[in-house]
């Protein structure tokens, strides 16, 4: 019994449940075993509860067939049905020999009643933004994803289409002769045409084929899909563009859209029990990225979630950190600065983080240190890769007693040098993430106060931020890369995003906003009287433009194959893009001049 409660212990959400609860909850799960190959329920199956695995690997797949996840250790399956109405929209298997730990129904509902946390758990995933991708009104090329498609031709025997299925882990292949689409093979095809008929297996595909399939072209939209699909009684249905092969999209497709989301990847990473667990979750982030552009949603939104999502696995990492280290033996904040301090992260991100420490606490005591190592190798193993400034709470510099951060800031605000108005910059942006969060309100208020007094530094951090230039050209252009990688291209972050980031910062520093993301400060210092009503919506809007081009890039980037970065060719726009574009960038340069001229910029 009491091994069962160490494990549930380490699973959210029942980790959120109290010691009396939790044994309580412990009691009420069944152990069974499932050796390599078993199925553990199909589709239609009435569930008897929540499977939770304790060791092994299990498989859940759709009704036609086709991979839907494959789940380890501390992973749930079964809820999506169960919390339906009981009965299994998915069939799971066995890949490894499992140890599988099972709630019954009524117990699970029982939690879910009594328990906000788990509540809130199993309601993830069905939010505004898991909706908000809007099947019907997306293109199907935009449902087909970056999987090339699985063809073989007619005369291909049997088995080895079925050989092909397995490998790309897909329920159908289109049959193709000079890539002109003839059949269409699926699972179920195999199920009733070739084993239930006894036919050999070697022989052709052209003989169990689907001849000249029902096929829509890229341009078609999601809507046409569910109506053929719900119409027709079928689960997969070929793309082809001027006669060729270039997809297939499936039921299966059609759920991942709506499955991948923040709150799904929250969910995940809660349950982590390994880095390499969150490693894989976060590794979809470029596809959550591409889900959420493709259903038009804001760009802080996007940068929102996509921020969550490090947050979550900052957290998660301090849980695993502190279960391996022991009771920290001071109260501590971990704080992110950075594009996620102001959550503002893109499909490309570096971790900046510090560690604000107690007064009471010894910044030379092990455990401070090896605490921020697990944590920030974590990050760095889970995409978020290590600072190259050593901005982080790696480097005892920024792991410290609060009264040592009170001093770093006075000390930055009195002498403000090129390096103080760096690190000012970047400080300015710190947020709360886990553990003590008092432990950094009282220092922003203060240091804000102090900050916004000071004329000389306000003056040298405005220089500092004016040093971030648009690319603009000197005859209507675009200033672009010269050399290197990146040539005929402009930095969307350096020369886009940055300036305006900056700007709203020394706005927020002036008017002591205590907004932290660049558009909430801006909003902020046009509801103070900081800036003019039209100065602060032309400046949103140029910087609404300018960051929707940029994610828009990254989605281009990801829907490619490609790995999203930050690079923008000018020639890849159309003529009214290039326009609007040049113009957000004129508005922010001529913010950028009243600001360096309304508020004594040092040379």
């Amino acid at each position: 019994m009491s091994d069962s409660v160490d494990f549930i212990a380490t699973v959210h959400p029942y980790d959120r449940l109290k010691s009396e609860d939790l044994a309580r909850v412990a009691g009420t799960f069944t152990h069974r075993h499932y050796p390599a190959g078993t199925g553990i329920y199909q589709v239609g199956d009435r569930l008897p509860g929540l499977y939770l695995i304790r060791t092994g690997r299990v498989r859940v797949t759709d009704r036609n067939g086709d991979s839907v996840s494959e789940l380890g250790p501390r992973n749930s399956f079964g809820e999506r049905g169960l919390l339906r109405d009981g009965v299994a929209v998915t069939s799971a298997t066995a890949i490894e020999d499992c140890e599988i730990l099972m709630l019954p129904a009524a117990d699970l509902r029982a939690l879910i009643r009594d328990h906000r946390a788990v509540a809130r758990f199993f309601e993830r995933g069905r939010g505004p933004e898991g909706r908000g991708a809007r099947i019907a009104t997306l293109k199907v090329g935009d449902l087909l994803g970056r999987r090339a498609p699985v063809a073989c031709g007619p005369d291909t025997p049997i088995i080895e289409a079925a050989r092909r299925m397995r490998e790309a882990g897909v329920g159908s292949i289109g049959i193709t002769e000079d890539e002109r689409l003839v059949g269409l093979l699926t699972i179920r095809d195999m199920s009733n045409r070739v084993v239930a008929e006894g036919r050999d297996a070697g022989g052709p595909v052209r003989g169990v084929m689907t001849p000249d399939p029902i096929t829509l072209p890229p341009s078609a939209l999601g809507y046409d899909v569910l109506n053929i699909m719900l119409e027709r009684r079928i689960g997969h249905l070929p793309v082809v563009e001027d006669g060729r092969f270039v997809g297939m999209i499936s039921q299966t497709d059609l759920t991942r859209v709506q499955a991948i989301s923040a709150s799904g990847l929250i969910r995940d990473v809660a349950q982590a029990g390994s880095v390499a667990e969150m490693a894989r979750m976060t590794a979809r982030i470029p596809d959550l990225l591409l889900n959420l552009s493709r259903a038009h949603q804001r760009h802080e939104v996007i940068t929102r979630m996509i921020t969550d999502v490090a947050d979550a696995v900052t957290r998660r990492l301090l849980d695993m950190a502190q279960a391996q280290l022991g009771a920290p033996p001071a109260p501590f904040l971990w704080a992110a600065c950075g594009s996620q301090g102001r959550q503002e992260q893109t499909g490309v991100s570096d971790q900046d983080n510090c560690l604000i420490l107690d007064d009471a606490a010894d910044p030379d005591d092990p455990y401070f240190g090896e605490l921020a190592r697990l944590v920030s190798d974590g990050l760095n193993a889970c995409g978020y890769v290590y600072c190259p400034g050593n901005m982080m709470a790696t480097n005892p510099r920024w792991r410290q007693p609060r009264t040592v951060w009170r001093a770093y800031f006075r000390d930055w605000i009195a002498r403000p040098s090129p390096e103080a108005q760096m690190l000012a910059s970047v400080m300015f942006d710190l947020r709360a993430i886990g553990g003590e969060a008092g432990l950094l309100a009282d220092l922003q208020q203060d240091t804000l106060q102090a900050a916004s007094k000071n004329s000389i530094f306000v003056a040298h951090m405005t220089a500092n931020a004016l040093k971030h230039r648009p690319p603009l050209g000197l005859i209507g252009g675009f200033a672009t890369i010269r050399t290197g990688e990146h040539r005929h291209h402009i930095d969307m972050k350096h020369n886009g995003v940055v300036p305006v980031t900056d700007m709203a910062r020394i706005h927020a520093l002036q008017g002591r906003l205590t907004p932290v993301s660049t558009r909430a400060r801006l909003q902020d210092a046009e509801a103070k009287g900081v800036l003019s009503g039209s100065g602060a919506r032309d400046l949103i809007a140029a910087y609404d433009l300018i960051q929707t081009m940029r994610l828009d890039n990254q989605a281009d980037l990801i829907r490619a194959g490609r790995r999203p970065d930050n690079y923008l060719s000018p020639g890849d726009l159309a003529d009214f893009q290039r326009s609007h574009l040049r113009d957000a960038f004129v508005v922010v340069r001529g913010m950028q001049s009243a600001l360096g001229q309304g508020k004594g910029m040092l040379a």
